[in-house]
């Protein structure tokens, strides 16, 4: 009889682990894929993808390398030395190799060079090998990266992470930006947001968070829309105003930045990812920051409502010339632009206890306090023309105790698009889903 113990336990080294120095002069074993092969004056280069990283390994002449082609995935055993002229100062010096899997067609594309001069229409078809340009790659683990900062930070605050529904009865954001299917022969919709099934859960938690697909039925065609999108969201109850939940995300960001730069310097160096400046985040009003952009770069306020993608851009051009700020929470926005949970301020009802906030010139998070009061949530949906009785699951909440809470949903693939400088959201997607595309 068999038992499983849980250890898996490995001999192979990690690229990190080789290239740490501490296995310097001793004989190892690796595996990966042959990303690149290159004959030399009687030696063979061969670069070894590897999970964390890129291994230069050396085929001296002594040692056959027939067999070996790009893609093979191997297993190489060799001697760790030090070269200066190696990528991070180390090598291997390999002895033998044991082929695992041979491809059975050439690359469509050279997936081993720096960069790939593809057009996204060529691109996005190839996603799947595509991915494995060491570039490519490196936006997704400063994805990874991002969201291992939300989940620390979260809990570190006494989060609970949750996992809501994706098939839902009624659209959180209403509008006509929602997919609409049959469920059983019944209309049902898939989520906009998590937003009612978060606030539902600050009666239950008090603070929670999830990390999940978001779906959007936007026809739009542009660098930054996405019918499917990665959500960082959070909702937090007991709170004293909406500027607590500006806070956390600041906190969020400062980790985030911290967690970069100490773990993913490599990725960050291959994308030549600038980190933000995020020790100090401004926070305007809504129109004194349409105010501001609009006299210092001439261009008409022409929506009063809301902000437009070029004064997105000249917002954060104001506050990165002034204050030198990455970053810019833009607060109060209109009444008539945020949706029916959302607070407005007692102080002017014309605008909303809200903000987003703007990433280089572009929104990548939206927030703000949310109605806990029954009969205000109700008013407001009569004024916004809705039934309050299709929504009484929702309303449940209300109707028998709410803390004052408030949240916020980041698009992670915005946020990443802006930070690793890419020009289209569609390359921070690992398979973007718009209006003409479903596959891969």
């Amino acid at each position: 009889m068999e038992f499983l113990s849980g250890k898996l336990e490995r001999s192979d080294l990690t690229c990190a682990q080789v290239l740490d120095g501490s296995h310097l002069g001793e004989n190892v074993t690796v595996h990966g894929a042959v990303h690149a092969l290159r004959p030399m004056g009687g030696m063979t280069f061969l670069t070894l993808r590897m999970r964390d990283g890129a291994l230069q390994c050396v085929c001296d002449g002594d040692l056959d390398p027939s067999g070996l082609q790009e893609e093979c995935t191997v297993v190489l055993i060799g001697l760790v030395r030090a070269d200066e002229r190696a990528p991070g100062g180390y090598e291997l010096a390999v002895e033998s190799f044991r082929i695992l899997t041979t491809p059975a067609a050439p690359m469509p594309v050279p997936v081993n060079k720096y960069k790939l001069k593809l057009n996204m229409d060529t691109e996005l078809p190839l996603r799947p090998v595509v991915l494995r340009n060491l570039k490519r790659r490196s936006v997704f683990k400063i994805e990874e990266g991002l969201c291992r900062a939300f989940r620390d930070h979260l809990n570190e605050h006494g989060f609970t992470e949750i996992h809501t529904p994706k098939i839902v009865h009624a659209g959180a954001e209403g509008g006509s930006n929602i997919f609409r299917m049959e469920y059983f022969n019944r209309k049902a919709f898939l989520a906009q947001s998590p937003q009612f099934y978060k606030q539902m859960m600050v009666g239950v938690f008090e603070r929670v968070y999830e990390i999940g697909p978001v779906f959007r039925a936007e026809k739009h065609n542009t660098t930054r829309h996405l019918n499917e999108y990665i959500g960082l969201d959070l909702e937090m109850g007991y709170i004293e105003s909406f500027q607590d939940v500006m806070e956390m995300e600041a906190g969020f960001l400062k980790r985030a930045v911290k967690l970069l730069a100490e773990e993913y310097s490599a990725d960050l160096d291959r994308l030549g990812v600038e980190l933000p400046q995020v020790e100090q985040i401004p926070v305007c009003r809504f129109d004194e920051a349409k105010r501001l952009a609009a006299e210092k770069y001439h261009r008409p306020i022409r929506d009063p409502y809301d902000l437009e993608p070029e004064e997105e851009v000249n917002i954060g051009r104001y506050f990165k010339e002034e204050f030198d700020a990455d970053f810019v929470f833009v607060t109060h926005y209109p009444v008539k632009k945020r949706p029916f949970y959302a607070m407005d301020d007692p102080d002017d009802p014309r605008y909303t206890l809200s903000f987003d906030l703007l990433f280089r010139g572009m929104e990548v998070t939206t927030g703000g306090q949310r109605i806990h009061d029954y009969d205000q949530q109700v008013a407001k949906m009569k004024a916004k023309r809705m039934n309050p009785d299709e929504f009484q699951s929702y309303l449940m909440i209300h109707k028998h105790g709410m803390p004052p809470h408030g949240g916020l949903g980041i698009g992670l693939e915005r946020l990443t698009m802006k930070l690793c400088g890419l020009d289209n959201v569609r390359y921070a997607s690992l398979f973007p889903r718009d209006l003409s595309r479903l596959e891969p």
